[in-house]
Formats: C-alpha cells, sequence, structure tokens
C-alpha cells in the first residue's frame, strides 16, 4: 500500500505530529508513505522514521495555491498512490480538486481526518468530502452530525489520537543529566508547584486565565509557576506580547517562565506538578494532557470538547467549569495540599497501535 498525507507544513502542532506517528507506524508495517507539505523543522525526522516527503507549499488561504492543483495531480499521476489522506482545509481543497480530475478509474481511495471544531461554513466543509472522514474524538464526530448533515454518517469513523506506552508510562522520571541542565536555565523552577500549559501561544489556548489563577495561588501562600510550553506563528507575536504585559500589571511576571519551543515535551510534562487546559473554545482532542495522563501526572481542565471526553474517563476531579479560573485555582490548591495521582493506565483505543491499525482499517474499506 502507498499513502500521501497532505497538510500545509511540519514545523509544530497536533496535527503534524499525529502525522509523524502515522508514518512511523505504517513504514514499520510496510506502507510506502508519503507527505506533501511546505516543509518544516519535523521533516529530518519523518525522514528518519522511513517516511518520503515532496515539498509543496499548498497551505497559504490565497487564489494563488489554486494554481497548484495541476501540479499535485501530477505527483498523483507519478507515484500512483492508493490512499491520499489530507488534514488541513486549503491543501485539502487542492488535493480535492487534484483528486476530481484523475480518471475514475485512476483515483486513490480518500481521507479527510477533521482534527479540530473548524468554523461551520463552506470552506471548512471540505473536510467533510472524503469518502471516509476520520473524526479525532465522539464531539468531533457530533460536530460533523450536526453542522454537515450531507455527509453519510456510515462514512465517519472515530479514531482518537493516541499515546506509546512505550514512552509515556506511569512513573517515568527525566535524566539527571536532564533535570540539571533544566534547573540551570530555569532556576525559578526549583521547588515550585509548576503548571504547564502547553500549546501555541495562541489566544484560543487561554493563557490570560492564567493570571488570576497564579495571582490566587500565590495569595494562599502556594509557591505556583507557570511555565508556558510552545511558541507563537511568525507574524503572529502580537498576542504573546499582550499576555506578557497583562502579567506585568498584575505583578505576576517572575511567577511566569516562557521556555518556548522544545522537543523535550514528555521530560517537561514529567517535571511539572500538573498540566493545564484553559482553551477558550473546546478542542478536538489534546494530545499532551494526555500524554500528562499517561505519565501519571495530574491535569486540571475546563469541561469541554475532547478534554472533558478525556477527563470523564481518566480523571474527572480535574474537570472546571470553562472560564472559571478561581474555581481551577482552589482545584489547584487542593493538589498542593494534597498530592493527587491519576490512574496508572491509559487503555486501548487511546494507545499508538490501536490508532494505526485503525486508520489502516479504515484505508483498506477503500
Amino acid at each position: 500500500m502507498k499513502v500521501i498525507h497532505i497538510l500545509p507544513s511540519l514545523e509544530s502542532g497536533g496535527v503534524e505530529q499525529v502525522v509523524l506517528e502515522l508514518g512511523k507506524g505504517f513504514v514499520k508495517r510496510g506502507i510506502d508513505n508519503v507527505v506533501i507539505s511546505a516543509g518544516g523543522r519535523l521533516v529530518p525526522q519523518l525522514r528518519q522514521d522511513g517516511s518520503r516527503h515532496i515539498k509543496l507549499d499548498i497551505g497559504k488561504k490565497s487564489l494563488f495555491t489554486l494554481f497548484k492543483v495541476g501540479r499535485l495531480k501530477h505527483i498523483f499521476l507519478q507515484e500512483r498512490p492508493d490512499i491520499v489522506h489530507l488534514h488541513s482545509r486549503m491543501p485539502a481543497w487542492i488535493g480535492y480538486f487534484a483528486w476530481k480530475r484523475l480518471f475514475e478509474e485512476h483515483r486513490p481511495g480518500l481521507v479527510t481526518s477533521v482534527h479540530g471544531f473548524y468554523s461551520v461554513n463552506a470552506y471548512s466543509s471540505i473536510m467533510t468530502k472524503g469518502e471516509r472522514i476520520i473524526a479525532v474524538s465522539r464531539c468531533i464526530r457530533d460536530y460533523i452530525t450536526q453542522n454537515y448533515p450531507s455527509a453519510p454518517a456510515d462514512h465517519i469513523r472515530v479514531i482518537p489520537n493516541a499515546i506509546t506506552p512505550t514512552t509515556h508510562y506511569f512513573g517515568y522520571a527525566p535524566s539527571r543529566e536532564w533535570l540539571k541542565a533544566w534547573y540551570e536555565k530555569y532556576p525559578e523552577l526549583m521547588g515550585q508547584f509548576t503548571l504547564c500549559l502547553p500549546g501555541r501561544i495562541t489566544r484560543v489556548k487561554g493563557h490570560l486565565d492564567l493570571i488570576p489563577i497564579i495571582k490566587a495561588l500565590r495569595g494562599q501562600g502556594i509557591p505556583a509557576q507557570a511555565v508556558i510550553v510552545g511558541e507563537a506563528k511568525r507574524g503572529k507575536e502580537g498576542y504573546k506580547h499582550e499576555v506578557m504585559q497583562a502579567c506585568a500589571q498584575a505583578g505576576i511576571s517572575s511567577y511566569v517562565t516562557w521556555v518556548g519551543h522544545r522537543t523535550d515535551l514528555r521530560d517537561i510534562l514529567a517535571v511539572c506538578s500538573a498540566t493545564l487546559s484553559l482553551t477558550t473554545k473546546p478542542e478536538a482532542f489534546g494530545k499532551t494532557t494526555l500524554e500528562a495522563l499517561a505519565l501519571g501526572k495530574p491535569v486540571a481542565g475546563y469541561a469541554h470538547g475532547g478534554i472533558r471526553e478525556q477527563l470523564e474517563i481518566f480523571f474527572p476531579e480535574g474537570l472546571v467549569p470553562v472560564g472559571d479560573s478561581l474555581a481551577m485555582a482552589e482545584l489547584l490548591a487542593g493538589w498542593y495540599q494534597h498530592e493527587t495521582r491519576p490512574p496508572a493506565k491509559i487503555p486501548s483505543p487511546f494507545r499508538m497501535d490501536h490508532m494505526i491499525d485503525s486508520h489502516l482499517a479504515v484505508y483498506n474499506e477503500l
């Protein structure tokens, strides 16, 4: 089998990570795995895991991107894949148009993955045009059926994102060397009640809600220290500056540590006291929170979207009403006073082998 995945780039993010994980699992199962994107820092890892990469920038929301349909059709004719898997809206439109321009008997199976709660409009509808539609959570399946009734319900398959039990397991601890380097770089974190907020620096991630949380905890004498892992997209740093200014005005700048993009997130999640999800809008899944739970670390999250699904299954005591930062602070204060840990087992279908085999089952249907 040959599979082509199409997405905007391979810089960072949850979708990109899933594509890398699928590629690694597919190659181990003897599948020829190809990724088409504008490239990025994750390409060397993709190639190291055995996949091929074809550079084609079809992620920009511009009419000029439509002129790349012919180039993509040519790639399809050259590669002759069995499956084309579309992972993002603009590349999905280009992929769909290129796929439609093939003679019907030459068309590969077409799969789309709905990775998020996209705005409901004609532009987003492309993600429901696959011959099979993968929803990364039950709430995403419901989003599809409620907002796109023309999408056949029997074409939708729920396949959650996953963790690898051999890398994310209860009791994992970073090496002495890593810990030494971490605390040398961030000495302010030593001995503190560290609260990790991972993800891109965007408004939807709810960084501003950290301010009343940290203030409330510090007001109770709890040594809370926020650890913000992630970066802002190039050209969109304005929101980060807004958060930093708000922290300064609230007098908590010294209690917020910005670590930027990191490749050692597992170690950071393992060493922090708790992981937070403060998204202002529901997320489709939330992979880092599942990873933290698998490591045996508590997660506190607003009760909506995929985070709610995870916590209802594994750690319901971590659920907080959406937007209620004071309730979040109260919960965390209780955790500081009485150390808590989630259950030790993350079962199927949240395991990597199950996710990969489930994707292959969908491909084989086509």
